[in-house]
């Protein structure tokens, strides 16, 4: 499974790019109007720290095809390396993404919420489906059991699609997207380290420090 990153904070960015082995990174209109920075600075300076390889996802504020088209495009030739213009699925939607395929962008069709837009969204030529697992969970739904049937769909009929689930709450949302065999997850810094952190790893830390330093003292084995 790929982790991306679901930020705009270009500290965070680097932080993680740095110690997790993040795939990319994605950002939305509400992510990159948090920074309160200039756009263009924003994503240059995310495709800076994250290089050329690896993904990074930005999505499109046009509400026609034709705009969606031409934004895609621009941003493609400016942020350059592997990019993903994030679409919201919807009619003008679908009809760019047809386009955009023709053209050799890649395509992320978001704020997905069931199983049946995906699936469409799919069809149309998206490269990734965001399905938003926490907002269906708000409303009482169940968010990860909509990634587990996105998935079995994509599977079932070999459509050549990921699932990138988004929205997430905890670190227990992600694990079960894992088990449903979600392709990628974007997930912010905090739950990112959350995945990481358990207080019986804590504890087992001090127990090796502990018996380390009763037999050694301060000395490491770079002192021997």
């Amino acid at each position: 499974m790929l982790f991306l990153l679901d930020t705009a904070d270009i500290e965070a960015i680097r932080h993680c790019n740095e110690f997790y082995p993040i795939a990319g990174v994605t950002t939305n209109p509400t992510i990159a109007t948090k920074e309160k920075k200039d756009f263009w600075e924003l994503a240059r300076g995310i495709r800076k720290v994250i290089g050329d390889e690896k993904m990074l996802h930005i999505q499109t504020v046009q509400k026609t095809a034709d705009k969606m088209v031409e934004e895609a495009l621009l941003l493609k030739k400016e942020v350059g390396g592997n990019f993903y213009v994030k679409i919201p699925i919807c009619e003008e939607g679908l009809k760019a993404t047809k386009e955009l395929k023709k053209l050799g962008i890649g395509v992320t069709i978001t704020a997905i919420f069931t199983a049946p837009q995906a699936l469409i969204a799919a069809k149309a030529g998206a490269d990734f489906v965001a399905p938003y697992v926490n907002r269906l969970d708000n409303i009482i739904g169940d968010g990860t059991e909509v990634v587990s049937q996105i998935v079995e769909q994509l599977d079932h009929y070999k459509i050549d699609c990921k699932v990138l689930a988004a929205s997430f709450r905890n670190a227990e949302q992600v694990h079960k997207c894992a088990t449903f065999g979600c392709h990628s997850v974007t997930v912010t810094p905090k739950i990112l380290n959350t995945i990481i952190t358990h207080p019986m790893t804590d504890n087992a830390l001090l127990d090796f420090d502990r018996d380390w330093k009763a037999v050694y003292g301060d000395k490491t084995i770079l002192d021997f």
